[in-house]
């Protein structure tokens, strides 16, 4: 059993991190950069400004570059090169729709420069400009394209420089349910955990303005109640639940943007992967229109409600909706950089319910400055796990460490 444990738990937290790996990939951001200072000198310290602006109708997730590599260029045409470098914080966002996050770096100031120089930061055709005169005053700074650029190339979608099918492959990955390791001790030690993904089929010509079927997502979720008191450790059951959906955060927005409504449309699968008497599964369609508030203090509310139709279900779970019901109430409420709180609620037949409640802080903004989130579940109710879908769970709070609140 011992030489089990060193095998199997190495093996899921690789199988965690490289999950991790896939989705923090960068997808898509407009972004615009501009100089903190309008004057400066050799030696001195700058400060870069890059505000990520989603006015697509998806959220987008955006990872800051640790590293700008610097052009310096005078009025003779002389080149000189550095590095900005990206100060503390979180380098992986999520950005919601109508909302912009912001990032600094900072760099200093070549030796032997003098006069007005163009900083032009590699890969971006903005320009950015800093008199280095230790003479004249200060001049008001401005950002510019570069000649012979698009006069909206500033704020245009990024892509990647590079054309390798594996970084393809990794900007149409990101993040779809929560991911999440969160333990427990009522009734013995165990543990919950959740890993989730989602990959987009089709990679849209124009991000501002993508066709209906760029929107089409294939997304997979694993989510496992894990027995850690016994003496073999074992899993007490695991689902597996491939999916292919459709998904548009936005299809309307009011005209301020503070309301916006999206729809998410698709067939699950969902099985526990056992045969026998324990073999459990079951399929449905669903429908899920989305209602969101973004207020002024920078947090969004939204409801969601998922509503299902079976179909196929094994023959020892036929029952299955008499307890999970046919809608699952979802309500979020998320702060930017900030507090996450979601609730879902299931209403079976004759009384029979679920209640899961989340709460996310993230580590960054406590001592430890560390990245992810503190995660506390709260669960109560019928369908804890596919396996004992019809048992009754007492409440339950496990406390752990979440990736993707």
């Amino acid at each position: 059993m011992t030489q089990l444990r060193r095998t199997l738990i190495p093996y899921l937290l690789g199988c965690i991190f490289a999950f991790l790996f896939l989705i923090t990939a960068p997808t898509y951001a407009g972004v615009s950069y501009q100089l903190l200072q309008a004057h400066a000198q050799s030696g001195d310290t700058v400060n870069i400004q890059g505000i990520v602006f989603n006015d697509t109708d998806t959220t987008l997730s955006w990872s800051a570059p640790p590293q700008l590599a610097l052009q310096w260029r005078n009025q003779d045409g002389q080149v000189i090169h550095s590095q900005a470098y990206l100060k503390n914080g979180d380098s992986l966002v999520s950005v919601p729709v109508n909302n912009f996050v912001k990032f600094s770096w900072h760099a200093v100031v070549p030796n032997d420069v003098d006069g007005l120089y163009a900083i032009n930061i590699e890969g971006d055709a903005t320009l950015l400009a800093l008199d280095v005169s230790s003479t004249s005053s200060a001049i008001t700074h401005t950002a510019v394209n570069a000649p012979g650029a698009d006069a909206s190339a500033d704020t245009n979608v990024i892509t990647s420089t590079t054309s390798s099918d594996f970084n393809i492959f990794r900007s149409a990955i990101s993040a779809y349910e929560p991911i999440y390791f969160d333990v427990g001790s009522k009734g013995g030690s165990n543990a919950r955990y959740q890993v989730s993904f989602k990959y987009r089929l089709f990679t849209p010509n124009n991000e501002t303005q993508p066709d209906i079927i760029d929107n089409l997502y294939f997304g997979y979720t694993q989510t496992a109640l894990w027995d850690l008191h016994s003496d073999s450790m074992p899993f007490v059951d695991t689902s597996f639940k491939p999916s292919l959906f459709w998904r548009k955060d936005a299809l309307w927005q009011s005209q301020d943007k503070k309301w916006f409504a999206g729809l998410a449309t698709g067939v699950e699968h969902e099985s526990n992967g056992k045969g026998g008497e324990d073999s459990r599964s079951l399929n449905f369609t669903y429908i899920q229109p989305e209602l969101n508030y973004r207020f002024n203090s920078g947090s969004t509310l939204s409801l969601a409600p998922r509503i299902k139709a079976y179909f196929k279900m094994d023959p020892d779970n036929q029952d299955y909706r008499d307890y999970a019901g046919n809608i699952d109430w979802r309500l979020r409420y998320a702060q930017d950089q900030g507090l996450v709180l979601t609730g879902l609620y299931r209403q079976g037949r004759a009384g029979r319910n679920s209640t899961t409640l989340d709460a996310a802080w993230p580590l960054r903004r406590t001592f430890l400055n560390m990245n992810g989130y503190l995660h506390v579940q709260y669960f109560k109710g019928y369908g804890e796990t596919l396996l004992g879908y019809n048992h009754k769970s007492d409440s339950q709070v496990r406390v752990g460490l979440s990736l993707v609140p």
